[in-house]
């Protein structure tokens, strides 16, 4: 189970506050890292974001110091990285916090579930479920069904 992630953000601040009406939670600084912010669930798993300005690096400490940050000036918003998160919102609560946020929405099938494509910033990718699409990703994700592709996709 994954508990947190971070991502990158021009206004870390604010993509906490709507990252965090997303989840119905809340947001504050996040004091590891000046300028960062977390969006916090409230749930017993302890779900959060955070949110580290644009064009910050996590490095690691040397001898027994922890994860260092530094930053570097980096034109491009764009990254790799994406996280499926399922949310207690509906899909047009989803659609109406994007619109007012200009943000790029869109529900999309993946196969055999479906998912929200939320675009932080319409650069950092976040497929968000719903408790209806959650369920379908469940399903479709199932152990046992998970084995029987793998060992097709295998043969």
């Amino acid at each position: 189970m994954i508990h947190h992630i971070s991502i990158p953000a021009s206004n870390p601040k604010h993509v906490a506050e709507v990252l965090a009406e997303l989840f119905n939670g809340y947001s504050a600084p996040f004091p590891s890292n000046p300028g960062s912010h977390v969006a916090l669930a409230g749930d017993e798993y302890g779900t959060l974001i955070e949110v580290y300005p644009l064009g910050t690096e996590m490095i690691p400490g040397e001898g027994d110091k922890s994860i260092q940050f530094q930053h570097q000036n980096t034109s491009n918003q764009f990254i790799a990285s994406h996280a499926a998160i399922s949310i207690p919102l509906s899909q047009s609560q989803i659609e109406s916090i994007a619109a007012r946020e200009e943000w790029r929405c869109l529900r999309c099938s993946r196969g055999e579930f479906d998912v929200i494509e939320f675009w932080v910033e319409n650069a950092v990718l976040l497929e968000l479920a719903t408790p209806e699409l959650a369920k379908q990703y469940t399903n479709a994700l199932a152990p046992e069904r998970l084995a029987e592709y793998f060992a097709q996709s295998n043969s």
